[in-house]
């Protein structure tokens, strides 16, 4: 039977103490307090992501933009892009006049298959941007070797990450250190928020100085107020979003916790159903469940988009993954779709994951699931 509430996909954990700075920056965050939350949230931004230099910005593909400006990635350039993932990806490739080439992903992590991406490099080949997809970390302990015996740069979209680590000979490491550059969201669906917001990282104060350089419109450095030296942009982040997101970075430790613990109670109650697979779980990486996500078997399972519909009409919301780059017609002019990007586009659902689910929204969404993978007959 339905309910009346719909168990939505994606939600916020806003608490007393992001509403508290929020109010504090509105009130007090001007004139010489105009970046104060900024300074604070990139400082400890950075501190969190292992890196010495954090720049906000209104959002990941803005980030990503400048990373590849600061770059120095162009027109007649090639730039690795898996070919699952969020459209932005790709289209900040082209924002700067390059050519995104798709890649093909793993089928355990669905992230950067690094065998694909050899395959693909070619003497224009100047960058690729691995993508820890849905949360789950990229291969990088074999993707950033690959990167460097070919001299390119490597931008980590980790855009739905934060807080996900990768197992190194050093002991764990978070995302966004292994690249040049690194790149963050804080949509409203991900792991923390700011409403609309993105971070770009880096260890090189060089390149940092040169993202901050675009995003100040191309203002010449130590220059006059008004003189600009290069076109620019700008893509920055208030400093009431920077309220909000120090405040959610200050508990990321807790919204990590949480989304794993959403992604264990569907394993508790879906795991054992026949070809059914589940987020990655490996001994190198920990992921953080940004989205707990299960993959269909054509072989067993009816369609997605019957799953789906199955579900919606039990009043449990769900999101498909996301169709492979290649497919698009911007983008279709390659070798054609990956298999592997085809079957987690065709058959990959994101069940409700918003941090303020409760073990009993857990129940009522896994006995939607159940039913909705009954045959036709039986699931009416």
């Amino acid at each position: 039977m339905k309910s009346d509430k719909t168990i939505l996909t994606a939600g916020p954990s806003i608490t007393r103490r992001e509403i508290a700075y929020v109010l504090d920056a509105v009130e007090h965050g001007w004139n010489d307090e105009w970046n104060l939350y900024m300074r604070r949230f990139e400082e400890l931004f950075a501190e969190t992501a292992g890196v010495a230099h954090a720049l906000s910005t209104s959002s990941c593909t803005g980030a990503l933009h400048l990373a590849l400006k600061a770059l120095e990635i162009g027109p007649g350039d090639e730039v690795l892009v898996p070919d699952c993932t969020w459209v932005a990806t790709a289209s900040a490739v082209t924002y700067v006049g390059a050519t995104p080439v798709m890649v093909d992903v793993q089928p355990d992590t669905w992230c950067m298959d690094p065998e694909a991406a050899e395959r693909a490099i070619t003497p224009r080949t100047r960058a690729m941007i691995p993508v820890h997809l849905y949360g789950q970390p990229a291969d990088m302990l074999r993707l950033v070797p690959l990167a460097r015996s070919r001299g390119l740069a490597i931008i980590e979209d980790a855009a739905p990450a934060l807080g996900a680590t990768i197992r190194t000979a050093d002991g764990w490491r978070p995302v966004g250190g292994f690249g040049d550059i690194a790149c963050f969201s804080f949509q409203g669906a991900k792991i923390m928020t700011t409403g609309e917001g993105g971070m770009a990282v880096t260890a090189s104060k060089a390149l940092f100085e040169r993202m901050r350089f675009y995003n100040e419109h191309g203002r010449a450095p130590g220059g006059k107020a008004f003189e600009i030296a290069e076109v620019g942009f700008k893509y920055k982040m208030s400093n009431i979003q920077a309220a909000l997101g120090l405040a959610q970075l200050e508990r990321i430790g807790e919204l990590v916790g949480k989304k794993r613990t959403i992604l264990g109670w569907y394993r508790e109650r879906l795991g054992e159903i026949p070809g059914l697979a589940f987020n990655a779980a490996n001994c190198w990486s920990r992921g953080i469940a940004w989205m707990s996500s299960v993959i269909l078997d054509p072989d067993r399972h009816p369609a997605r988009e019957e799953v789906c519909r199955r579900m919606k009409a039990a009043g449990v919301d769900s999101r498909p993954f996301f169709p492979p780059l290649s497919t698009f017609p911007m983008f279709s002019k390659g070798a054609g779709c990956g298999p592997v990007a085809a079957r987690l586009g065709a058959c990959g659902i994101n069940l409700p994951s918003g941090h303020n689910l409760t073990e009993a929204d857990i129940d009522r969404v896994a006995a939607a699931f159940r039913s909705a993978l009954k045959p036709a007959r039986a699931a009416a």
